[in-house]
């Protein structure tokens, strides 16, 4: 038999995640395959990174978190090419917390974007993301 929790404790547990990761979190997206684990250091290329905001995700909610404020507008960096998967960083932007695929808006990901795309000095919006906490 499957342990279940309640909605309150699927809210607190997602709530968890932005608070240990802290405040202005980095958004960082790279091209190639996403690597085994946030653990593993970053394959492909950096196209994107952007400073979330201070308080990045709004509360959990049904089970669910999302970003404040979509779409949220980066720009690519250089040399630009195809999004392959993102990352969430701490505020220095070198300890991986989260990490996703990322697909053109519609396209299923664990994030999507208007463009996967990216070229450099491209305007990139972040059109949807959230968690959901399984265990129901």
């Amino acid at each position: 038999m499957a342990v279940q929790l309640s909605v309150a404790v699927r809210n607190a547990r997602l709530d968890a995640i932005e608070t240990a990761i802290g405040v202005s979190a980095k958004l960082q997206i790279y091209t190639g395959s996403m690597p085994a684990s946030c653990a593993t250091a970053a394959s492909g290329t950096k196209i994107l990174e952007d400073t979330l905001a201070s308080d990045w995700a709004a509360a959990a909610s049904t089970g669910s978190k999302s970003f404040n404020g979509t779409p949220i507008a980066g720009v690519g960096l250089s040399p630009g090419g195809s999004a392959g998967y993102f990352r969430i960083v701490d505020s220095a932007g070198t300890t991986c917390h989260l990490q996703g695929t990322i697909t053109a808006t519609g396209g299923g990901g664990d994030m999507t974007i208007d463009n996967v795309s990216i070229a450099t000095g491209q305007a990139v919006n972040v059109t949807s993301f959230s968690l959901t906490d399984a265990n129901a």
